[in-house]
């Protein structure tokens, strides 16, 4: 060191980004030890802030400008060092071409360190880079894309050559196991020597009317570890898991209510979902060929347009639009009908358009999506706002604003980016997908709170339901009790006496010398005499049937036994009844239900069983009545109970109280048994 001069040593950054190292002489005048002092934790601090300063890189070849220096991953610097140039598809699709262009000086940098993003343009893109193998082997690179692309073709030129040589070219048009390198981004290979230079010239055509390219360049192996990984960085494992979570949990609660505002959650899932998978090439490998040619020929913003009809569509349903605001709501139904139409058009035009390179076709398309998608948002957010002055609705608009606001802040910021406005990146995998997320969280609580009312408004629907439907059978089983007893007393007062009278003239001095002279008129008249007697006791004992003892001259009980002993006058079968005490304190309603069965199930036993024996019990338990009623006839065969008229009526009528009936019946006897509530 010479007096007065201190030979330092400071950092240099090359165009690649790397640190060398540079020696320069700095003059400074005699200074006291101290100030020596100084300067040296001075130079100590820089070498603790810039500590790649001492990591010089050997052996590397001399530093050209605009050159990448190739290493593992290339990512960091590759925006720094491209040059990128866009041109009408009608131009030349030739290296050549482009080269001669970027001699002219028609090329431009590249964004540094952000996303090539030139946003709404129909033209075709060219990416020239100047690029040098820094490994020690020959090493296979890939220059990437993680963006759908028509179709992408990869020339190069080695040093001293004077012509261009196509490397690979890829579609992303292809599923990934069809493609040259199979992987979800489209990956154009290339190899290098150790020390090798060459210029890269990439071209991409692409027709959807969004040059947004994520791009890099890196070996085989550095890609194939980010891929492996990539599904868990960027949190798309759970984040699908969720949005089909949340679309099975919609289907389960149409399952219950039918409500078809779950099926348009479950549509707007599904195309929101498959829109995220096709932006970042998750669908190449998730889905089949088939299905996956199907969806891009539909398109990828095609599916977020069908998503976004889908959620005005749950906008609706959600603030009942239909019942308070029925222009609005038929604008709204106008909206979603008319991109339904538009995407069925764009499929088919597109394809045809792309072919032809119909430029101004293609704009016309592309700009009717972006058109129609900001109409439906804008409309949706009049629809909030319209709803929010009401204020019988204004909860309604206020909750679902909130969940809306979600979904609409990750769009904006996706769709800014997507037209080439903005070039931000706040959250992996992307603002939309998070914006789903955080809105299908809320909208499941809000779906989950209008489920539960639904119930809650059913449940008390069937039990208004059920109470019309009581006081109805009520007012129908007073109908027909009051039918019932007019019946009964035309019979007894009516009927009964004119057959007493006739039976009794038939029974006259007068009859019976007319008809003594003549003996076979004599025995006709015995047997007419008897058929009035049985007439008039048949008649006597169905108003007593039909009409049991009033309340205050006798209840059930008394009913029932009168009956008994109405029957046992024929002598033949004995019927014997028996009721338990306290049987007259239930209700009148089911005393008068209880008589009506045990009468059907006696007259019944009477004309039919051929029996010798008929039991009647009425049997009183804690919160049940027990009807019972067996007979030692022939019985009949299970298959044919409940065809006639009385059993039917008998089973309605126990149905009707909540009951049960139970019917044994064999060759030796039946017993039918009824169960009523207390």
């Amino acid at each position: 060191m010479q007096r007065g001069i201190i030979h330092l040593t400071y950092p240099t950054f090359a165009c690649d980004g790397s640190v060398v190292i540079s020696a320069s002489s700095i003059g400074f005048p005699c200074l006291p030890v101290c100030s020596y002092v100084i300067v040296f934790v001075l130079l100590l601090g820089c070498d603790f802030l810039m500590p790649s300063v001492a990591k010089a890189a050997p052996n590397l070849p001399p530093k050209l400008a605009d050159t990448l220096y190739l290493r593992e991953s290339n990512g960091a610097h590759l925006s720094e060092t491209y040059r990128y140039y866009t041109e009408p598809f009608s131009a030349p699709a030739t290296p050549t071409h482009a080269d001669s262009m970027f001699r002219s000086g028609a090329f431009s940098a590249g964004p540094w360190h952000r996303t090539l993003n030139l946003g709404f343009a129909h033209q075709r893109l060219w990416l020239r880079l100047a690029v040098v193998n820094t490994l020690p082997q020959r090493t296979r690179f890939i220059w990437s894309l993680y963006n759908y692309t028509d179709s992408a073709t990869l020339y190069y030129r080695r040093a001293g050559d004077e012509l261009f040589t196509r490397v690979s070219a890829a579609s992303s048009q292809v599923p990934a196991a069809e493609r040259i390198f199979p992987a979800r981004a489209l990956c154009l290979p290339f190899t290098l020597a150790t020390g090798e230079q060459a210029e890269l010239y990439l071209r991409i055509d692409h027709h959807a009317g969004a040059l947004y390219v994520p791009t890099d360049v890196t070996t085989t192996e550095d890609f194939l570890a980010w891929e492996v990984n990539y599904v868990f960085t960027k949190r798309w494992i759970w984040l699908i898991g969720f949005y089909l979570g949340s679309a099975v949990f919609n289907l389960v609660l149409f399952g219950f209510l039918r409500d078809r505002i779950h099926l348009w959650y479950v549509a707007y899932v599904v195309f929101t979902t498959i829109f995220l998978l096709m932006e970042d090439g998750l669908d190449a490998l998730a889905f089949p060929a088939g299905i996956y040619r199907l969806l891009w020929s539909i398109g990828q913003f095609n599916f977020m347009l069908l998503a976004a009809a889908c959620g005005l569509r749950i906008l609706q349903l959600f603030l009942r639009l239909r019942n308070g605001w029925s222009f609005l709501y038929r604008l709204g139904t106008g909206l979603i009908v008319t991109a339904a139409v538009f995407v069925l058009v764009y499929t088919l035009l597109y394809p045809s358009a792309r072919i032809q390179g119909n430029t101004l076709g293609l704009t016309l398309l592309n700009g009717g999506r972006e058109v129609l998608l900001v109409a439906i948002f804008t409309y949706c957010w009049v629809a909030l706002i319209t709803v929010f002055r009401a204020p019988n609705h204004r909860r309604l608009a206020l909750y679902y604003s909130l969940t809306y606001f979600f979904f609409f802040g990750g769009f904006v910021l996706f769709w800014l980016n997507h037209v080439g406005l903005t070039t931000l990146h706040l959250v992996e995998p992307n603002a939309l997908a998070w914006g789903l997320f955080l809105e299908l969280l809320v909208l499941s609580f809000l779906l989950t709170g209008r489920f539960r009312h639904t119930l809650r408004q059913n449940a008390k629907l069937r039990i208004r339901q059920l109470r019309q439907r009581n006081d109805m059978g009520a007012r129908l089983i007073a109908a027909q009790e009051e039918e019932r007893e007019h019946l009964a007393r035309e019979l007894h007062d009516a009927l009964g006496p004119n057959l007493m009278a006739l039976h009794m003239a038939w029974q006259g001095q007068a009859i019976r010398d007319a008809l003594a002279a003549f003996p076979e008129a004599a025995a006709a008249a015995r047997q007419t005499e008897l058929l009035l007697r049985h007439l008039r006791d048949e008649v006597r004992t169905l108003s007593h049937a039909l009409l049991p003892a009033e309340p205050g001259l006798g209840g059930l009980s008394d009913s029932i036994a009168h009956l008994g002993e109405l029957l046992n006058l024929y002598g033949h079968p004995t019927v014997r009844t028996y009721c338990d005490a306290q049987l007259d304190t239930i209700p009148q309603p089911l005393q008068m239900s209880a008589y009506r069965i045990a009468a059907e199930l006696l007259n019944n036993a009477v004309r039919h069983a051929r029996a010798s024996e008929v039991n009647v019990q009425l049997l009183r338990h804690p919160t049940s009545l027990e009807v019972l009623v067996e007979d030692n006839g022939k019985g009949f065969e299970s298959s044919t109970a409940g065809n006639g008229i009385g059993l039917r009526g008998v089973r309605a009528r126990a149905d009707y109280l909540g009951g049960q009936v139970h019917i044994d019946s064999s060759s030796t006897g039946t017993s039918i048994m009824v169960w009523l509530p207390c």
